[in-house]
């Protein structure tokens, strides 16, 4: 049986004539950077996202750090998130100057623990004679679940800092009845193809409430202009190309139904794995809808597992096998082994296992099986 981790082809080839028509429409126009089809998306996305104002940009990474930068993150300033995450999360606050800083997650969610977040703040604030330096929060909504946002909301304001949601992973998402990204300051959303909603190519969109911000990354993504040629600040080239708009605009029309295929996918994994010794299936927040972007597991002998189940065909992922505070790029922080026990752990044993919305209940038939045939086999080696 070939299972693939993530079956692009069946996505498109079920709205195929849909895809195609919204293309002839940019072609036939030629609004390709900016423009019409960008603008329709922004409008539904915003409404699709419950805020009143949505910028595309060209990627979630980009997102990220306009969000940061037009909040005034800047050289010195200090960001806190997680760990557990893409580094793209990391990276967006080292290109504005700012230093990421680390809490652990949550060992049942695998998201920012709020507790963590204010025994973290707690301790700075009783330092003395440094200047305080710490600017924002973001938490990561990670693998299609939202973090804890009523308590990282309060303790983020108790300590003046900005909330922006990396909800990159978490489309329609919601907690407690509010969906990602309409919660904090801003949220930050990627389109890369394998997403709940991809594009064909890169894009990426912020949301928010404040329209003064809205207009700030407006000009900033389009080069710092106000208008044709007359730049108003140094700004950057991060506009959402209109292909990529008109594409989003159909992928939107379908959304609903292809995440809660994902529910109900994961709901038909977690029966299945009930009875598997060893596998630990998602943990789901009770005020919380999880869109399953990862449906990840969290097992020992994974790399094993992972190749046991390749070589029948089923392929599988790891996300992340490094924690940001060890990779190479952060070695800088001079931040070890142990500093952040669950993200650690979670390296090592989280697997994400084949989930898109056109998986059947026969492959996910295989998948487990594939998995039960090697746990049988470890438990009688």
């Amino acid at each position: 049986m070939n299972v693939q981790f993530v079956d692009l082809k069946a996505q498109y080839l079920s709205i195929r004539d849909e895809i195609l028509e919204a293309i002839q429409a940019v072609m036939g126009s030629t609004a390709f950077a900016g423009g019409p089809f960008v603008e329709q998306f922004e409008k539904e996305f915003a409404e699709f996202c419950r805020s009143p104002y949505a910028i595309g940009v060209g990627s979630g990474t980009e997102a990220l750090w306009l969000a940061l930068k037009t909040l005034g993150i800047g050289e010195g300033d200090e960001v806190i998130t997680v760990p557990n995450t893409f580094i793209a999360t990391a990276e967006a606050i080292s290109f504005c100057g700012a230093t990421p800083v680390f809490v652990d997650v949550d060992d049942k969610t695998y998201t920012m623990d709020p507790e963590k977040l204010e025994d973290y703040l707690k301790i700075r604030r009783g330092k003395t004679g440094s200047p305080n330096r710490l600017k924002a929060v973001v938490p990561v909504h990670l693998y299609g679940q939202m973090a804890d946002m009523d308590p990282i909301m309060e303790i983020a304001r108790a300590y003046d800092l900005f909330v922006v949601e990396d909800a990159c992973q978490a489309h329609w998402a919601e907690y407690k009845g509010r969906r990602a990204g309409s919660i904090g300051d801003a949220g930050c959303f990627s389109f890369y193809p394998g997403k709940n909603i991809g594009a064909y190519g890169e894009a990426g969109a912020i949301i928010t409430k404040d329209p003064v911000m809205t207009e700030r990354i407006r000009t900033l993504r389009d080069h710092g202009q106000t208008a044709r040629y007359y730049h108003e600040t140094i700004g950057w080239n991060a506009r959402m190309d209109g292909l990529q708009g008109a594409v989003l605009s159909v992928k939107l029309r379908h959304i609903y139904n292809w995440n809660n295929a994902r529910i109900k996918n994961a709901r038909f994994y977690d029966e299945l794995l009930s009875d598997v010794s060893g596998a630990l299936t998602p943990k789901k927040g009770h005020d919380r809808t999880h869109v399953f972007h990862i449906y990840a597991i969290l097992v020992q002998n994974r790399d094993a597992l992972i190749a046991w189940l390749k070589k029948r065909d089923i392929h599988c992922a790891i996300h992340y096998p490094v924690p940001v505070h060890l990779q190479a790029a952060y070695g800088f922080l001079d931040l070890g082994k142990g500093a952040f026990p669950v993200s650690e752990k979670c390296a090592q044993e989280v697997m994400s296992l084949p989930m898109f919305a056109e998986l059947t209940e026969n492959q996910m038939r295989g998948v487990v099986d594939g998995i039960k045939e090697f746990t049988q086999k470890k438990q009688g080696s």
